[in-house]
């Protein structure tokens, strides 16, 4: 079982920094080179990733890795369903929207993404996880969540991953109250320094958040006075997804 969680371990960490070496792999998972050098031979050996085919030899995903992935982000149609209603919002926003899904009890994974038309945008990577605070539309699925489940969440360390990162249990406490009374969570600078998100939560069976929609963009296009408007066009649009699942 633990060479099954090591594994798996690492393959997320290919999946997050591909393509990635040794090295770097054995710093972020604080395992030995020598270790990590095994498994990723067993991985690959699998067929769940491969070599980059550079000098310095670095690893990535396989159509093998990203095709069970897909298979998993289908599920109940979730993606399928929000690209049109995405689509509609990437256009009257003229922002980035994203799309995000819970990924274990604590994190959320980005599983598709409609990008802005202007020349400056924000790019955030299909793929990418956080730690639920960190994003909007992981924000918005908190305050969906009963107090219990967000007392367990925010018993485990909040990643400070940029100055701006709010990692003090009490003051997101506070902001789910706030995004609870108003329908829609504000992200400025949380993940990364000059990015900005406005996110709801999309709800399935019973009510349960299942994921979040953002509206991503730069902050040199962040307007405190437009966050209602864009809050009431993004829960909008994350209502009209949970009415489709």
């Amino acid at each position: 079982m633990q060479g099954i969680e090591r594994g798996l371990r690492v393959l997320e960490a290919v999946a997050e920094s591909q393509p990635v070496g040794v090295g770097e792999l054995s710093r972020t998972l604080q395992l030995p080179k020598s270790t990590v050098q095994r498994t990723l031979q067993a991985l690959a050996s699998a067929g769940w990733i491969r070599s980059d085919g550079s000098e310095y030899t670095r690893w990535k995903l396989t159509s093998r890795a990203l095709a069970v992935g897909r298979r998993g982000w289908d599920k109940g149609d979730l993606r399928t369903v929000a690209l049109e209603p995405m689509r509609e919002l990437r256009d009257l926003t003229n922002e980035t929207i994203t799309l995000q899904v819970r990924d274990g009890a604590e994190r959320v994974v980005q599983i598709e993404r409609m990008d802005s038309h202007q020349a400056v945008r924000t790019f955030i990577k299909v793929g990418s996880t956080w730690q639920l605070p960190h994003t909007s539309g992981g924000m918005a699925i908190m305050a969906r969540l009963p107090d219990d489940e967000v007392d367990r969440i925010l018993s485990s360390p909040i990643q400070q991953l940029t100055p701006q990162t709010d990692t003090d249990p009490e003051s997101i406490r506070k902001k789910i109250e706030e995004i609870r009374s108003v329908g829609y969570a504000v992200n400025v600078n949380q993940n990364r320094m000059g990015v900005c998100a406005v996110g709801a939560a999309v709800l399935g069976e019973g009510g349960c958040p299942v994921g979040g929609i953002g509206i991503s963009m730069p902050e040199t296009r962040f307007d405190e006075h437009r966050v209602p408007w864009w809050g009431k066009q993004v829960s909008d649009t994350a209502a009209n997804v949970s009415s489709l699942l």
